[in-house]
């Protein structure tokens, strides 16, 4: 079962104007991105009170605290005070950045989160986790706080390009992997353009939500969230330094495979489900281009891991399809290892 504070619906503006007019603001400011006031702000625009928008550059090499200033400048001069909202509509950067922006502004003001992508439906929306990248970092500054409200609109996949849907269904793959065999074999029969999206965006909401419920502030539990992400967010951050952006998807799903393989050689995943997960993910995703020469480089990057103790890196391995653990150590030689092996593979 959700939690009150997120919702799935086919029709979000009454819903928004209602609950705007219950929390009787002050003042309402919109954020969105080029692209999202382009295609969604229409949307939602009629539902709307009296508000002012503010709009910023879309893109992970965007999450950055100049971003933040802009925001804030704007907030400030619009003379939002602490009985005002903000309401974003975006993707998981503009929802992390904006989530942080509000959560800290004045000690923090009410927000509103409408995800537009798939990544930011089935994860990155859920769960108050809010930040901003540093130095090439993922998500390095940043806190916990739960949006006043979640809405979650379907439809608004119909605006995203093939790549952007592509890339959250990383997130969906990972939560069927770490939670429910059986859905991971229903979802892993079907190509990326015939999945049942309100089935699958309901699970993940639904599943995410009741491991933050558990554990708010990823003590242990929530950590399994993390799976594919200790090596997918060094990828992430590797290229994005290097200024060859990838998708947060693609890197998760490399993630996921060199993961994978990591447990396997633990004797924590039998060799066919590690091969079953491996063949399903290169189908829909393909290959990132690695250098082997930056294997090192990538391994030092998991250092910084934030699920790390000290220079021990910790990651999140499947224990078989359905199942994952937390606090696994893995090595750099394991890592390095890992990379080697995923450079091997054939599409």
């Amino acid at each position: 079962m959700l939690p009150t504070n997120i919702k799935l619906t086919d029709n979000p503006g009454p819903y928004l104007n209602l609950y705007l007019q219950k929390g009787s603001y002050k003042k309402v400011a919109v954020l969105t991105d080029e692209n999202t006031l382009l295609h969604c702000y229409p949307m939602v625009k009629p539902h709307l009170p009296d508000h002012a928008v503010i709009s910023i550059k879309s893109g992970e090499e965007n999450k950055t605290l100049n971003s933040c200033t802009e925001i804030w400048e704007q907030m400030t001069d619009l003379a939002l005070d602490r009985h005002s909202i903000l309401v974003v509509i975006g993707g998981g950067v503009l929802g992390d950045m904006g989530g942080f922006c509000a959560a800290t502004y004045k000690r923090g003001i009410d927000f509103i989160l409408m995800p537009t992508t798939l990544l930011a439906m089935a994860d990155a929306s859920i769960g108050g986790k809010l930040g901003i990248d540093f130095r090439h970092f993922k998500n390095h500054i940043g806190l916990f706080k739960e949006p006043v409200l979640t809405l979650i609109y379907a439809e608004f996949l119909k605006t995203l390009p093939e790549a952007e849907l592509r890339s959250g269904f990383a997130e969906v793959i990972k939560h069927a992997l770490i939670s429910d065999k059986t859905l991971w074999r229903e979802l892993s029969s079907k190509s990326l353009t015939d999945q049942p999206w309100d089935v699958l965006l309901r699970h993940s909401a639904t599943f995410k939500a009741s491991v933050v419920q558990q554990d708010p502030t990823e003590k242990g539990l929530r950590k399994i969230l993390n799976a594919g992400h200790t090596i997918g967010h060094a990828l992430e951050s590797h290229f994005l330094k290097k200024g060859n952006k990838i998708l947060h998807g693609e890197a998760i799903a490399a993630g996921l495979i060199t993961e994978a393989f990591i447990a396997r050689n633990q004797q924590l995943m039998p060799e066919a489900e590690a091969q079953e997960l491996t063949n399903y993910i290169l189908k829909i995703f393909g290959k990132l281009n690695i250098d082997e020469a930056d294997f090192l480089s990538i391994a030092g990057l998991c250092v910084q891991d934030k699920k790390n103790k000290g220079n021990t890196v910790l990651a999140v391995l499947p224990e078989g399809i359905g199942k994952a653990h937390w606090d696994c150590v893995i090595s750099e030689e394991e890592i390095v290892g890992a990379l080697a092996f995923y450079n091997t593979l054939q599409i």
